[in-house]
């Protein structure tokens, strides 16, 4: 059991909520933001979880989500980023609102949480705390269908870069970029089977998969500054 806490963004379903059930059931007091209220919030209300609404949309939110956490006066073992947002450009003609809100959700969140909950973070020897980024397969390639969705996680994955140098030793910052991790409800059989075509493994691996990439960089002593490829080879393909 350990009193250090996990703090984790988007944590209402799929991934975020999966890790939120692990760091759970490995004895870590975990905080939580989330969106909207989902069967998944409540599950984690009753694991003793602290959930946190907060929509980073807006600046104010990710400034009251930052403040709720001081006031909880924890040492966060680790800060990850899992808050995320999907649109692309042929689901609107205000080009310049998506931008911004892709910015504002992948770039603009990490950024301010990151200089504001550092300071709660251990660092007086090396490796004591993680900053997880999450970013996207697309980083490496680029989309013609999610240009601005692409640019912002582009701009995540740089980020990692620079706060992996400004929190060094005690703080290592590194992102994990997936590709296809698990389907949605009612993706139907025709689209699952084009989806798993993109890749050289050919699966759908689940959540345990970013879970374990999770905890081999918790796990390290050594490495910052990087990023895990979780794409089952589609960048080569």
């Amino acid at each position: 059991m350990t009193n250090k806490t996990i703090v984790i963004t988007g944590a209402g379903q799929r991934i975020g909520l999966a890790l939120a059930n692990h760091f759970c059931s490995k004895g870590f007091s975990v905080i939580a933001s989330y969106r909207s209220e989902k069967p998944g919030v409540s599950a984690l209300r009753e694991l003793g979880v602290t959930c946190i609404q907060a929509d980073f949309s807006s600046d104010t939110a990710i400034h009251q989500f930052a403040r709720d956490i001081a006031e909880h006066n924890v040492e966060i073992r680790a800060l990850i980023h899992n808050a995320s947002d999907w649109n692309a450009e042929n689901k609107t003609d205000d080009y310049a609102a998506l931008l911004n809100d892709m910015m504002q959700i992948h770039v603009k969140a990490p950024y301010l949480l990151n200089l504001a909950l550092s300071p709660f973070m251990a660092s007086d020897s090396a490796a004591q705390s993680d900053i997880i980024h999450f970013t996207d397969y697309v980083v490496r390639k680029g989309s013609d269908k999610h240009i601005a969705y692409s640019a912002s996680k582009a701009a995540l994955d740089n980020m990692t870069l620079s706060f992996a140098k400004k929190l060094a030793p005690g703080v290592k910052v590194n992102s994990i970029a997936p590709a296809l991790i698990m389907f949605n409800e009612g993706d139907d059989e025709a689209y699952k089977k084009k989806a798993l075509s993109k890749s050289l493994m050919a699966i759908a691996p689940g959540e345990q998969e970013v879970v374990n990439a999770v905890e081999f960089i918790m796990n390290s002593n050594y490495m910052t500054g990087q990023s895990i490829n979780l794409d089952g080879g589609r960048a080569l393909k």
